[in-house]
């Protein structure tokens, strides 16, 4: 088994590094995709088979289900990071704390969000404006869908520390089981026992549970140090303190970006129903071309950490040009091709009512066309939290990013109160974001290299590798 875990590996610390940034990159692409199929396979079946305030319901609560799982989900990204600097530093006992207390965490974090989902989720949803006409629906699918949250915190950190040792294409086939299961009992559940949005929801949850098991199978099946199993439950307080200076910055940054997309989200449901299902269907459709671009955040992160572990501060910067070139191209052919299409795109959510699929598309070219650059912003953030700098990060998002667009609500909305003035918000966010982010790098760059290259006592420059 030790022998088919290492097919699956890739060498991030020796030769050259643009096929294999690729290598990893593609299978974590698909496997985002296929985490946002979960959703989308949600919302095309209610759009088409329920109606549009049951569209509403489900799209409603996506902002507000990032808002409360993202200061979790960035714990899993500290469990990346430091099992990937350890892997390269080829420190395998602490590789092994690192993947039992993350794991740990994961459950009781997944608990928590569950009682936590169950028990507040229509005070949640009358906080944030939602809908009258839908506000019961939301309130049924919030409640079954955050039973799921003890497997979907499983499955995230335990593709985390797969990633870690380049590992993209097993959880690119546990999620494809999953997808295949989600997409067979939306129809079952919605078409055949006409379970409405209580029917997408319960699906949803099935194939969080069955991936989440094929993670742990894996890693039950691992006999290196990423081996796992339900006795090797730990929680290491200085693996926790380690996870917590990484996660902790990232999952706030998650949860305060996340808090911002919840007022635009109160901003957009204080219009009419056929506003707030337009921008349901193009967010979903966003999120396809936010997936593909994430891959190469990831690609950074993990890279950018096994890199600077082993004192290889050349291949960091070799690897921050790769992805930031791979992302801008991402960006920019998937942004305009999504806008380009957006009646068509639009169509399959809310088949045949026009002013929803308007409304659709009205939000794709504002917000997809110039998407590359959320995609700049997260590569240089990535880099950032590989090097050691998870702060940084944080601090400039709260403040170029959320600061800003909470401002523009307060301002800009408030004299033009029009859809189109809420969706402007994203792009200028992300320019100024992406700036001051490019800015700090440059500027902590030199010092974070000549701190690795004294641990390792090496130049902070090495020759790069062809």
């Amino acid at each position: 088994m030790a022998k088919e875990s290492k097919g699956y590996q890739i060498d991030m610390l020796h030769g050259p590094l643009a096929g294999k940034l690729l290598l990893f990159a593609v299978p974590l692409m698909l496997s985002s995709l296929l985490q946002l199929l979960f959703n989308a396979a949600d919302i095309v079946v209610v759009g088409r088979y329920v109606g549009k305030q049951a569209l509403a319901a489900v799209g409603s609560n996506t902002a507000l289900i990032n808002l409360l799982v993202n200061l979790f989900v960035g714990f899993s990204v500290g469990a990346n990071v430091i099992v990937a600097r350890d892997m390269g530093a080829g420190q395998e006992e602490d590789v092994r704390r690192s993947v039992r207390t993350a794991l740990t965490v994961a459950l009781l974090s997944g608990l928590f969000l569950a009682v936590v989902g169950v028990s507040l989720a229509r005070t949640l949803l009358v906080l944030t404006s939602s809908p009258e006409d839908v506000i019961d629906l939301a309130t049924l699918y919030l409640r079954i869908y955050f039973c799921g949250m003890p497997a979907n915190m499983f499955y995230n950190f335990g593709a985390a520390i797969l990633r870690a040792q380049g590992d993209t294409r097993r959880p690119l086939y546990f999620l494809t089981t999953a997808g295949v299961v989600n997409v067979g009992l939306n129809l079952v559940f919605v078409i055949g026992l006409q379970m409405s949005v209580a029917g997408v929801a319960l699906a949803t949850i099935i194939s969080q549970y069955i991936s989440a098991t094929l993670i742990f199978i894996c890693l039950r099946r691992e006999q290196g140090p990423l081996h796992f199993d339900r006795h090797c439950l730990q929680l290491d307080k200085r693996t926790i303190k380690r996870v917590l200076q990484v996660g902790l910055p990232a999952g706030f940054q998650g949860l305060v970006f996340s808090l911002s997309n919840v007022v635009i989200q109160s901003a957009i449901n204080s219009f009419a129903s056929t506003v707030v299902a337009g921008s349901t269907a193009s967010a979903n459709i966003e999120g396809f071309v936010y997936a593909a671009m994430n891959a190469f955040y990831q690609s950074t992160l993990t890279f950018v950490s096994q890199n600077y572990g082993a004192g290889q501060c050349r291949r960091v910067d070799r690897v921050l040009g790769l992805c930031l070139l791979y992302v801008s191209a991402t960006g920019l052919i998937l942004g305009l091709l999504v806008a380009s299409c957006g009646h068509t795109l639009a169509g399959i959510y809310a088949p045949g009512d026009e002013a929803v699929i308007g409304y659709a598309v009205e939000r794709m070219w504002y917000v997809c066309s110039p998407y590359f650059l959320c995609g700049v912003m997260e590569v240089f953030v990535g880099a950032l939290r590989g090097i050691g700098y998870s702060v940084i990060p944080m601090v400039v998002s709260m403040v170029g990013a959320c600061g800003l667009r909470l401002v523009w609500i307060a301002t800009v909305f408030q004299m033009y109160p029009a859809p189109s003035v809420l969706y402007v918000s994203y792009p200028v966010s992300w320019v100024v974001t992406a700036a001051v982010h490019m800015t700090f790098f440059l500027i902590v760059r030199r010092h974070a290299y000549a701190k690795v290259a004294g641990i390792h006592g090496i130049d902070s420059q090495p020759a790069a590798e062809s």
